[in-house]
């Protein structure tokens, strides 16, 4: 049977990166971009333009795959933005944007997921490292991705008597184009590949995770 799974977050890199792992395994993939040239679309592939902070947008695109019978089994949430400042320097406007992009994102989806998910479901939200070690400098997604893992866990026993399994991945540095762009090759060492992060979230949508809920996993690589 083709089960759907909806990868909201899909525009960038670790997205393009889930896609392909989950069409590769056979899933029916629903990929939630912000802008519509976010992403090409690979053949098989349903694209969806969500504003993932905005609920009510959330909302009705769960409304349309449900009308649709396309009905999600597993949730990836995959969204989210970095923009580096301290705690002296802050301002309101920019501890809400990462706020928005980083948490809200994922409570938003996972709002959906938690109402609408069949029993044998699965989430996973996409962390990072700096939830568990926030350097200087990265405060505001510091503290947002650790509201991710906390959403995490907290939901994985709100979901439990219904079977629905909810874990987070914490990555670190991700060798992207844009990292690649940015970053001395030094600094890069230790990235990990978007494909390497996509074969741990398929692990734990699959059914040899089954014993798996509320689990935070780092995938820092060699670091």
């Amino acid at each position: 049977m083709v089960e759907t799974a909806l990868v909201c977050g899909a525009g960038g890199a670790l997205g393009a990166a889930l896609v392909e792992a989950l069409l590769g395994r056979g899933d029916r993939v629903v990929a939630v971009v912000h802008h519509p040239d976010d992403a090409p679309a690979p053949l098989g592939l349903r694209r969806e333009v969500v504003d993932l902070t905005a609920p009510a947008q959330v909302e009705r695109l769960w409304q349309r795959l449900e009308s649709a019978g396309e009905t999600p089994r597993w949730v990836v949430n995959a969204a989210g933005g970095f923009r580096a400042g301290s705690v002296a320097d802050s301002e309101p406007e920019g501890v809400r944007l990462l706020e928005e992009l980083n948490l809200a994102t994922a409570w938003w989806s996972c709002r959906e997921a938690a109402r609408n998910l069949p029993e044998g479901g699965a989430i996973v939200n996409v962390a990072a490292r700096a939830a568990r070690s926030g350097g200087a400098g990265s405060a505001a997604y510091a503290v947002a991705k650790a509201g991710v893992v906390r959403l995490t866990e907290v939901l994985a026993s709100e979901l439990a008597p219904r079977g629905v399994r909810v874990n987070a991945i914490l990555p670190a540095l991700i060798d992207t184009a844009a990292n690649r762009e940015t970053m001395a090759p030094a600094e890069l060492r230790h990235a990990v590949a978007p494909a390497a992060l996509a074969s741990v979230v398929s692990f734990l949508l699959s059914e040899s995770a089954a014993a798996v809920t509320g689990a935070v996993i780092p995938v820092y690589g060699f670091t």
